[in-house]
């Protein structure tokens, strides 16, 4: 059957190469549009937090003391669609064999969502389109960063992931500012058509986009020898030819492909009797091999450095997602201020974001450990500090103010490192399974699946975040509050700095 030229360059799967292919599957542009796809995501998410409490009374109708409960609800909803979906979406990613695709059939969620919140006048609408955000926000988390890690080196990853953690800080800070400027001089139906301008530029991009293995059938040199790879090479190459020599090299692609013992994988002369004992390379006890025979979401989870890494993200996302569900109602009732008032208050934490990609910068430098545990620590006191902001007096709002950047600076140095351990958890372990005589995971490796559980942990945060923080208030007020988040970043830096990286008192 004849395609047209145009269906063909759209699918890709034409014998030309597409247009400007060097360019479009260069890191460089995956990465800008992963970051992109993120902003829009985090955008469409953020941009009613100003708008909704107004809505809510004025379109839907909520008497007032309701509207606290509906706003965190709603927002919510959003975490629960992220929870639920993230585990087969992982899945799914990591068995398909295009990334590109799922990121194009997510932007269907997101454009019906969009549109259901916009012509919606009843809650339940509301509720449907949060969760239709929800799901798509899925795909893009989970299969865009798994892109990511299948695009760009290891030893460069925190660094680009600098870039997608901008783009979330952004959209998730930046929207509420412009929803709440744009819907008091323009009214609903304006926010609105920011929010369709960009995701029409999001998928234009994602249109645009060519994976590195699908550049490869034209042009094989755009396949990546991804540093991931050729350091773990490097490192079971170094390991190996200390006891057997550079050739060893070699054999272990043949023990990745046909499961040898270890014994033949170090040049020993034979491999051990089924009735001889375990030894020191045996592929280990009972346990370990069943571990080993998991689903690779599964065996993850045995990773206590795996699970550091998804505690910190859950906590990162509930202190970040709390200001949603609390500051726009606590500035319109401490200072008298409308929408735009209250979504100016998000400036603050928005700028500090810009220096996410700097905080990647040095996380590939040194380390995922200081930063995170650093940033966590630090968080504590501007959190506990916000209780002092009881007066509609210049003192508080500058106070205010001065305490929302120092919050959004040091929740900055948290993502990146976050962001980037997930990839480093999963090259760690398949390392270690290789060296075994075991299989790893695959060729679809996990990357996919870890981050659907990154996902996952983060979509917990942005469902406990806002009930936490919006309940808190309701039954305790703002000043109680304001040293529960403060006490639990403090907690979190622990465990941080215990087991990023691997544990802080023994070998990684």
């Amino acid at each position: 059957m004849h395609r047209p030229a145009w269906f063909s360059s759209l699918t890709q799967h034409g014998e030309k190469p597409p247009w400007l292919l060097k360019y479009r599957s260069s890191e460089g542009f995956i990465i800008g549009t992963v970051a992109l796809a993120v902003f829009t995501d985090m955008f469409l998410y953020g941009v009613i937090v100003p708008v909704i409490p107004f809505a809510l009374q004025e379109r839907i109708h909520v008497t007032p003391n309701r509207i606290q409960y509906w706003v965190s609800v709603l927002i919510a909803v959003y975490g629960a669609a992220l929870l639920a979906f993230s585990p087969f979406c992982g899945w799914l990613a990591d068995h398909t064999s295009s990334r590109r695709s799922p990121l194009l059939l997510g932007l269907l969620a997101l454009l019906g969502a969009t549109v259901l919140l916009n012509v919606g006048s009843r809650i339940g609408v509301l509720i449907v389109a949060r969760l239709l955000q929800g799901t798509s926000a899925t795909v893009v988390w989970v299969v865009g960063l798994a892109l990511l890690a299948d695009t760009v080196p290891q030893g460069k990853l925190a660094h680009a992931m600098g870039y997608v953690a901008a783009g979330m800080s952004m959209g998730i800070l930046v929207a509420p500012l412009l929803g709440g400027v744009v819907f008091d001089r323009a009214g609903y139906n304006a926010v609105f058509g920011m929010a369709y301008a960009l995701v029409g530029i999001d998928i234009i991009l994602r249109l645009l986009l060519v994976e590195k293995k699908v550049a490869a059938r034209w042009d094989p040199s755009a396949i990546r020898q991804t540093a991931s790879e050729d350091e773990a090479t490097e490192r079971s190459s170094t390991s190996v030819e200390e006891v057997a020599g550079p050739s060893n090299v070699d054999v272990e692609k043949d023990v990745q492909s046909a499961g040898r013992t270890p014994g033949l994988e170090t040049g020993t002369s034979r491999a051990p009797s089924p009735n001889e004992p375990p030894t020191i390379d045996s592929p280990g006890p009972s346990r370990k091999r069943a571990r080993s025979s998991l689903p690779p979401v599964l065996s993850l989870l045995y990773s206590r450095r795996l699970l550091a890494a998804l505690f910190g993200s859950l906590v990162q996302a509930a202190l970040m997602t709390a200001f949603d569900s609390v500051l726009t109602i606590h500035a319109s009732t401490i200072f008298h201020w409308r929408s735009t008032g209250a979504a100016l208050l998000f400036l603050p934490i928005v700028i500090p974001t810009f220096l996410a990609p700097v905080v990647g910068y040095m996380t590939d430098r040194y380390g995922s450990r200081y930063p995170a545990a650093i940033g966590f620590l630090l968080a504590c006191p501007p959190f506990v500090c916000l209780r002092f902001i009881q007066e509609n007096a210049i003192r508080d709002k500058v106070l205010l103010c001065a305490l929302l950047a120092l919050i959004g600076l040091t929740l900055t140095l948290t993502f990146p490192p976050f962001m980037a351990e997930i990839s480093g958890v999963v090259e760690a372990k398949e390392k270690k399974m290789l060296e075994r005589g075991e299989k790893g995971y695959g060729r679809g490796g996990a990357y996919a699946q870890a981050y659907g559980l990154f996902n996952m942990a983060f979509a917990g945060g942005c469902l406990v975040g806002p009930l936490l923080a919006g309940f808190v208030v309701k039954d305790r007020g703002w000043g109680t509050m304001a040293w529960v988040m403060g006490l639990l970043s403090a907690v979190t830096s622990v465990p941080t700095f215990l087991w990023m990286g691997g544990w802080v008192f023994g070998k990684k």
